[in-house]
């Protein structure tokens, strides 16, 4: 799984002109699927959303998760992650899981979010053609992969 993470002040994700999502103060996940993911990289990752100290404490020093801020979350599904450019102009989505696998793999992964986030999450709507309108809040914006654990 391949993930942008942004703290935002607030973000929201519009399908066909209706808000279908909208929070503020916490994390809008882009969340990109691949089919080698399973159970491990969902757990591994939510506890590591969660828990990731990028907001700031009284202090003005980013020592604080989105638990600590009772802060929300936006989970909205990005195939486009998995893209490969080493080839000429037009990137391929071949490593993107097709939605069979990744429709299942993006809802449990949302409800493992809300389990350790302990609230329920805002989503948008898979494989719609979504709007999504942030504020980055820093700006922070930080990139993990469950296949690269650095």
């Amino acid at each position: 799984m391949k993930t942008v993470i942004q703290r935002v002040s607030r973000a929201s994700v519009t399908v066909d002109g209706q808000v279908v999502s909208s929070i503020g103060q916490g994390l809008l996940v882009l969340l990109g699927i691949e089919d080698a993911d399973g159970k491990e990289d969902i757990d591994w990752l939510s506890q590591k959303i969660v828990n990731l100290r990028i907001f700031n404490d009284e202090d003005g020093v980013m020592n604080c998760s989105v638990l600590d801020v009772w802060g929300d979350i936006i989970v909205v599904s990005q195939f486009t992650l998995h893209a490969l450019t080493k080839k000429g102009n037009r990137p391929s989505y071949i490593k993107a899981s097709k939605p069979d696998i990744a429709i299942p793999m993006y809802k449990s992964f949302v409800q493992k979010i809300e389990q350790d986030l302990g609230k329920k999450v805002g989503t948008g709507i898979f494989g719609a053609d979504m709007k999504v309108e942030l504020l980055n809040d820093g700006p922070v914006t930080i990139t993990i992969d469950t296949k690269n654990k650095e």
